[in-house]
């Protein structure tokens, strides 16, 4: 087995300590909504630099990490962030985390050093030195909405979120993709995080009566709503943007048949790659450690992709791994990723929970 990953939990250890190793800022939430999601990331970021380093590390330095909370707000996730790359403590970033957070630090490195996001996102512009794995909104949503409309006979829909960035836009995505497919938005709301006002939400759903929900609700604001959702009178299908294992949990399964999720990744995929991911995460953990889930894996895929562009690179600077960044390529529990325009472009799946587990239903078609 390859020695332990070094992480470091205290950021001004990392200020303070030198080594000769390439420190990496692993943005993950271990506090607020996204908190549930913080274990499992670190885990997941500790097998691929453990992986990393069994390789011979990266330009000739093994990895470690240096964890930064990104439950935080964004200004002062963005802060540390920015600090910890000036003063040389961290030489690279790797992100899982709500994209208001993103949008935040890509503004404060303003392209001082890689920066690998992973979670899905709106889409739009990519800045230089910041590279995408997750599914922008047109392929995540809009897939799984001409699946719904054909297979669910979903017309109307009512469009349901947290109040940031991610919510908004891939709701105007939405609005546009239902449209076109001549179904109709019977009903939009969108929450601050952490405000718990269930109750009024399906109130609301109930004087709407729509065939189907988009939830763009995030951690325990989306395990929050499905809870009370299964233990309503309503019947409608929901389609979920950022649901995972854990959050199906959470929320202590769902019988209802109409739960659904859109992901580039799903911990149950039946690949070879995934299976041999599995074997050596529980390897790694135990049994009992939390469920690889998407956001979780994107930390994986995220670790090993800053990885392979440094390496490519021969570089740490920005400038120099630009130059070299198309068609970097890595694999994962989701097979071959190839970067391309500061992003990747892979398969998403849609699952089904049926109880306490996310079956995978079909592969959806690109749309763009």
């Amino acid at each position: 087995m390859a020695d332990p990953v070094t992480v470091v939990i205290d950021t001004l250890e990392a200020h303070l300590l030198r080594a000769d190793t390439l420190r990496v800022a692993l943005v993950v939430p271990v506090s607020g909504v996204l908190g549930l999601l913080g274990p499992g990331a670190i885990n997941c970021a500790l097998l691929a630099a453990g992986e990393v380093n069994a390789a011979g590390g990266v330009l000739g330095r093994p990895v470690e990490l240096v964890l930064v909370d990104g439950g935080r707000g964004p200004a002062a996730v963005a802060g540390e962030v920015r600090g910890l790359v000036r003063s040389g403590a961290v030489q690279a970033v790797v992100g899982t985390h709500a994209s208001d957070v993103r949008v935040a630090v890509e503004r404060a490195l303003d392209g001082a050093a890689p920066f690998v996001y992973t979670p899905p996102y709106e889409g739009g512009a990519r800045r230089p030195g910041v590279y995408h794995l997750g599914e922008p909104a047109a392929l995540q949503v809009g897939p799984a909405i001409d699946w719904l409309v054909e297979h669910r006979r979903a017309r109307r829909w009512f469009l349901l979120g947290n109040d940031y960035v991610w919510p908004r836009l891939v709701h105007v995505s939405a609005r546009e993709h239902l449209r076109a497919r001549s179904a109709v938005v019977v009903g939009e709301r969108l929450v601050p995080p952490g405000s718990g006002a269930v109750d009024r939400l399906l109130e609301e759903l109930a004087a709407r009566r729509p065939d189907a929900v988009l939830l763009t609700l995030i951690g325990s604001d989306l395990i929050a709503f499905n809870r009370a959702f299964a233990a309503s009178d309503l019947r409608c299908v929901r389609l979920c943007g950022a649901l995972e294992e854990h959050g199906l949990l959470a929320a202590g399964g769902d019988t209802t048949g109409g739960l659904y999720a859109a992901m580039g990744y799903f911990g149950g995929l039946a690949t070879d790659a995934n299976l041999g991911l599995a074997e050596r995460y529980t390897a790694m953990f135990g049994a009992e450690a939390p469920l690889l889930n998407g956001h979780g894996h994107g930390c994986y895929e995220g670790v090993l992709m800053l990885a392979a562009l440094l390496r490519r690179a021969g570089a740490l600077a920005v400038p120099a791994v630009e130059a070299v960044a198309d068609g970097t390529t890595i694999v994962s529990g989701r097979g071959p990723l190839t970067m391309a325009s500061r992003q990747v472009r892979q398969r998403v799946y849609l699952a089904r929970a049926d109880g306490l587990d996310l079956d995978v239903v079909t592969s959806l078609p690109h749309s763009m």
